[in-house]
């Protein structure tokens, strides 16, 4: 069963009050020590990395959700990152690539909802762009069980397995082909 966060978390985390309530849609507050709580979306981010052939990385999951659907190289931002050193670090991770942060291009963001460890999780995705040479070498790693060069034509989003994905493939498709 899927449970949004704030339904789970029933006591304060400040000081253990079961006095933690419903604050808004965003929030708990606790009546005992006063602490609130926010659950805000967490920063993911996403690369439409291409070739100069052309071609566009897509990896395929190497783990739920959607394991071994396709995907982007991408990931969650980390503390005291900006999106596009997170995007970096991601896309090392996962492709082996190096990529500089001035060159990432920042395309559109999607609302998604991520479902983990039984709970949905609201992100807010942050989609890239990058460019890399034909001879640019990748190998999966981390989240991504393997990695192929695919010409944006040969793009099908149905293959896509996370709802935000689909809908940044299908909306980056639409304004570069």
């Amino acid at each position: 069963m899927t449970e949004h966060p704030l339904e789970v978390f029933r006591f304060c985390p400040k000081c253990g009050s079961q006095d933690f309530k419903i604050h808004n849609a965003l929030s708990r507050h606790c009546a005992n020590c006063g602490f609130t709580f926010y659950q805000n979306p967490r920063a993911s981010t996403a690369a439409f990395i291409l070739n100069d052939k052309g071609e566009l990385l897509v990896a395929t999951r190497g783990k739920e959700p959607a394991k071994g659907t396709l995907d982007l190289p991408g990931g969650f931002v980390d503390n005291d990152e900006n999106a596009e050193e997170g995007m970096v670090r991601e896309i090392k991770e996962e492709t082996g690539l190096d990529i500089d942060p001035e060159t990432v291009e920042y395309q559109f963001s999607i609302p998604n909802v991520y479902h983990y460890s039984g709970m949905d999780i609201h992100t807010l995705d942050l989609f890239f762009l990058c460019h890399v040479t034909g001879e640019a070498v990748v190998k999966a790693d981390d989240d991504a069980a393997e990695l192929q060069w695919v010409p944006l034509r040969e793009v099908y989003v149905e293959r896509f397995g996370l709802r935000s994905i689909r809908q940044a493939v299908h909306r980056f498709l639409a304004q570069n082909c």
